[in-house]
């Protein structure tokens, strides 16, 4: 699985409407609104490295009102959740 960090810009009177049509893509598992130079953080979990391009060049891209994107691949994740259950396997 590739996870996709994708930082959109977007027009600031349209974030609610663009995040929900963004969240509603699909390979798109999660969408934030943000403080920060960015408007909206959205998380693209797909098979391949194809389906990020296609998400989001001709998806995310393509959502009225959305400005401009910036797209982030994740190469490991490190949380704290996912340590704490791996460690708690077998433990009574």
């Amino acid at each position: 699985m590739i996870t996709a960090i994708v930082f959109v810009k977007a027009d600031v009177a349209r974030i609610p409407e663009v995040a929900q049509q963004i969240a509603d893509l699909d390979g798109v598992s999660e969408v934030y609104s943000v403080t920060g130079k960015v408007d909206l953080i959205a998380l693209v979990r797909v098979r391949t490295i194809d389906q990020v391009a296609t998400t989001v060049a001709d998806q995310v891209n393509k959502v009225p009102g959305v400005e401009g994107t910036e797209t982030h691949i994740a190469f490991r994740a490190y949380s704290t959740h996912d340590l704490e259950a791996a460690f708690s396997i077998g433990a009574e």
